[in-house]
């Protein structure tokens, strides 16, 4: 199946596109009466110098209850799991390191708090930051803590896939790998990251499902500035990238491989209108 959404989904600028003009409203009810999936990252800042906060038991709740029963959410691990390190203010400052990077009993902590939307994960993202030889030493460090990692967790029943933005370790070792580990690679169109279609290409025989491709552009600060952070309108057309990804995805289709694609505002404008455009395309 392709399910097709948005990067995700509380916004008010998608009033009279996505949602409804009443006064209050459910977000994501709305919402997933036009969707079938969206990717929640809310939870990934969870990362504080004092504490790691995970998710409010009352809102997985209010979710649960938003969505039909076939709807499903890709959700990003806490970045207090992904983070070599803390975020640090300037760059003259010290790294302090994250006692929590790659923990197993930190991910468990959070499948619990998420349990009630056991029915509706549709695949958990690890995400990584660029990583500089300071934090991660080399690519092989860091696949040795990723296989630590999921050889911990192997017990999870949703897939749980990775992506990655050190365009140099996307090479034939890092496939590889994910391949005999059964990782799901993510592909990421954005943030300095090599075109997904050229990565689909180069490594496709190593691709498992469920894919997850995911549209950001490249220019985050500069699309909120453009926009004014009002995201109803397509301000930069990217239909020459649009192209190449609907090849990949018939490509997956004709496979009968699953897949999320999740679009970003900051990819073209307004990720509702890019999607009418894909579904078009398609």
């Amino acid at each position: 199946m392709i399910r097709i959404g948005t990067c995700s989904w509380k916004y008010d600028s998608w009033r009279g596109i996505v949602y409804s003009d009443t006064p209050e409203i459910n977000y994501l009810k709305e919402y997933s009466a036009n969707y079938n999936t969206v990717e929640i990252d809310q939870w990934f800042w969870s990362l504080f110098e004092k504490e790691v906060v995970l998710p409010d038991i009352r809102i997985v709740e209010n979710y649960k209850a938003s969505v039909p029963d076939d709807f499903l959410f890709t959700i990003k691990l806490p970045n207090s799991i992904s983070l070599t390190h803390y975020y640090t203010k300037n760059k003259t400052e010290a790294l302090k390191k994250n006692p929590h990077f790659l923990s197993a009993d930190l991910f468990f902590a959070f499948i619990d708090s998420i349990k009630c939307l056991q029915d509706n994960i549709g695949c958990l993202i690890l995400q990584f930051e660029y990583l500089n030889k300071v934090k991660i030493s080399s690519q092989s460090e860091l696949q040795d803590r990723i296989a630590k990692f999921f050889e911990e967790i192997k017990s999870v029943d949703y897939p749980v896939a990775i992506e990655i933005r050190n365009p140099y370790y996307m090479n034939e070792r890092y496939f590889s790998f994910l391949a005999q580990a059964g990782i799901p690679h993510v592909f990421l169109e954005g943030y300095y990251m090599p075109p997904v279609i050229e990565t689909f290409n180069a490594f496709k025989k190593y691709i498992l499902e469920p894919v997850v491709i995911r549209l950001h552009g490249p220019d985050r600060s500069g699309i909120e500035t453009l926009s004014g952070k009002q995201w109803n309108s397509i301000l930069i057309n990217r239909d020459n990238e649009l192209i190449q990804v609907m090849e990949m995805i018939k490509t997956l289709n004709a496979a009968d491989i699953d897949l999320f694609l999740n679009v970003n505002n900051h990819y073209e404008g307004c990720a509702p209108k890019t999607i009418t455009k894909i579904k078009s395309m398609l």
